[in-house]
């Protein structure tokens, strides 16, 4: 067996990818294993930013959730845990730590953490992180709007068609676009008279719950058809319509929306923020109808996806990477659900361009269930002076192209971020 074609086989497994720079670097072998020397968290903008020190000089960066900034000390409860580890045993180091994280928010801290020791890895095996989680099945991967959003000024079937048009029109040309409904949308839902028969709530996102009224769920089906009239064929329509829906209502919404070649059906029982994944009553709506039905974003853990894929009560999964464990873990899910018949559409609305980055080389490495991942921007636009390695454009007619640097492919612009630092954060890169 020739060099280059050693290098192909092990590039080609899971694990063994890191191996394949010993055959072209010899001289790695005799390294000294590295040492995590230091675990940082900063608040950039409204990123919690992870960095991984070293004693070999080589720094890791993974990036939680925007908007979570009280996830910092939540960050550092792990840093005991991680002082005096070899970085490039993530398996090892996550074993460490994986066991005592949670459902959506929880679990952001342990992936953000995972996410960075894959970055070491890359720079140190000389190799970008989609090698290291299996080879790329391809060069481009597709994402869906996700951060990309337009204003409304209602909530007719007016404004929902204005604003697909305003979004078909834009210019990174999605193939696929994400739309908020229902629950999903307390706008909406607090927009229509009389919609369900319960009242508003206050406090944690999307805590509006209950029957729907004819009136509204007319007015949601109005408002999709509307939206799907813009679109037509050419672009692919997804629904963010939970949590909150009872199941008769849910299953006769989606019957409703069958005409309508909908791509998905997003958290219509249970979803963001709720600690349980209720997998029974999600099966009932997924029996039901031929519009495929989605959940995941907030759960933590392939144990917790255990009961949605081999009930094979959904028909797609949405992890976070930045909630559900990193990327292995989401690499894990999606090929146990591939084994099941059920497709993978990861969530990523606020991960941020770290976060992208990190989409980027998973999405690269996933089997054939993978239809595309929830595309996140800079928050604030600033981020995108602090970050270099990025494409520009980043992305062209709804696809970003794979590169191959090794890590994650993107650094730091040092001099700029250092500017963007809080004065309790102002040794984060020394």
């Amino acid at each position: 067996m020739t060099n280059s074609t050693r290098r192909g086989f092990l590039g080609s497994l899971p694990g063994l990818a890191a191996a394949t720079s010993l055959f072209a670097q010899p001289r790695r072998m005799g390294r000294a294993p590295l040492k995590i020397t230091d675990l940082r968290c900063a608040i950039i903008g409204q990123s919690p930013v992870v960095r991984i020190v070293t004693d070999q000089g080589v720094s890791g960066y993974g990036e939680a959730e925007s908007y979570k900034p009280y996830l910092k000390p939540m960050v550092l409860f792990y840093k005991n845990y991680l002082l005096g580890e070899d970085p490039t045993d993530v398996a090892r180091v996550m074993l460490k730590i994986r066991r005592m994280g949670a459902f959506k928010p929880w679990g952001a801290a342990v992936s953000a953490i995972e996410i960075a020791l894959w970055d070491i890895a890359g720079k140190v095996a000389g190799l970008p992180v989609y090698q290291l989680l299996g080879g790329k099945l391809r060069d481009r991967v597709r994402a869906y709007n996700g951060g990309v959003r337009f204003p409304m000024t209602g909530q007719t079937p007016h404004d929902y068609a204005d604003n697909m048009a305003r979004m078909k029109a834009a210019k990174e040309g999605f193939t696929l676009i994400k739309q908020a409904v229902g629950f999903h949308n307390p706008a909406m839902m607090r927009a229509m008279p009389n919609g369900w028969y319960d009242e508003p709530r206050t406090g944690a996102a999307h805590s509006d719950r209950g029957l729907l009224t004819e009136r509204g769920l007319e007015t949601i089906v109005a408002c999709v058809e509307a939206m799907k009239k813009v679109l037509g064929d050419e672009i692919g329509l997804a629904l963010d319509c939970g949590p909150g829906w009872t199941v008769k209502d849910a299953i006769t919404f989606a019957r409703a929306m069958e005409p309508l070649h909908i791509v998905w059906l997003e958290d219509l029982i249970t979803g963001d923020y709720m600690p349980y994944p209720n997998a029974d009553l999600f099966r009932e709506v997924t029996e039901a109808t031929s519009v495929p039905i989605h959940t995941g974003e907030e759960i933590y853990l392939r144990e917790n996806f255990k009961d949605l894929i081999e009930k094979q009560a959904v028909n797609v999964i949405g992890p976070d990477p930045e909630d559900c464990g990193g990327l292995a873990e989401t690499k894990w899910i999606a090929e146990y659900a591939d084994l099941h018949g059920i497709l993978i559409a990861p969530h990523g609305i606020f991960d941020g361009l770290i976060g992208l980055a990190a989409h980027v080389h998973l999405a690269a490495a996933l089997p054939q269930n993978y239809i595309a991942f929830e595309y996140p921007v800079a928050q604030p636009d600033w981020w995108y002076q602090i970050v270099d390695g990025l494409p520009d454009p980043i992305m062209k007619q709804g696809f970003i192209e794979v590169w191959d640097r090794p890590g994650l492919g993107v650094t730091f612009n040092i001099a700029a971020a250092k500017q963007r630092l809080s004065p309790e954060d102002r040794g984060f890169f020394d």
